[in-house]
């Protein structure tokens, strides 16, 4: 038993590899189908991990909304824009040294904050009460104006691509 609980972490940490790779090929990649094809592998390593967390809800969500819905308007998107990765485009700017720099800093401070921050485990809170039911009623109700606001961004987004791809005449 204890292999199995060492295989299942072993695999967890594998997960989060991958995750952190895929994220890392998604903003320095240059071709920008190819960084939306990096995003979807990110958005597919962390229903992963929910499903490791015992949330297959959640997990069967993430797929079905991000990587099946988002992720088809983001590379719609992507093919309708033009020369986006062009030889001539430059990729970075003078700000990537700060930017760096600003990382290290917030790395560091987050750093800090977890390693100070008192992390008890109390058996009584580890078992999930919520269910599917409450979830989805949350969802369409407390939450509706969230994925409403979430659904108007991505409408502009679409449009704001389709008017950059247009040709002018």
């Amino acid at each position: 038993m204890e292999l199995l609980n060492l295989a299942g972490i072993a695999g967890v940490y594998t997960l989060m590899l991958v995750i952190l790779i895929a994220a890392v090929a998604m903003v320095t990649l240059r071709s920008l189908f190819h960084s939306a094809l990096a995003l979807a592998a990110v958005l597919i390593g962390i229903a992963g991990i929910y499903l490791t967390l015992q949330a297959d809800f959640l997990a069967m969500i993430q797929i079905l909304i991000y990587v099946g819905a988002v992720m088809t308007l983001i590379i719609f998107a992507v093919m309708l824009t033009e020369h986006l990765s062009h030889q001539t485009v430059r990729q970075n700017n003078r700000q990537s040294p700060l930017a760096i720099a600003g990382i290290c800093a917030f790395l560091f401070c987050l750093t800090g904050v977890i390693v100070r921050t008192p992390w008890p485990l109390q058996p009584q809170n580890q078992t999930a009460t919520i269910t599917a039911m409450e979830l989805g009623k949350a969802f369409m109700g407390q939450y509706v104006f969230a994925f409403e606001l979430i659904s108007v961004f991505l409408i502009a987004a679409l449009i704001g691509a389709i008017v950059i791809a247009r040709k002018d005449k």
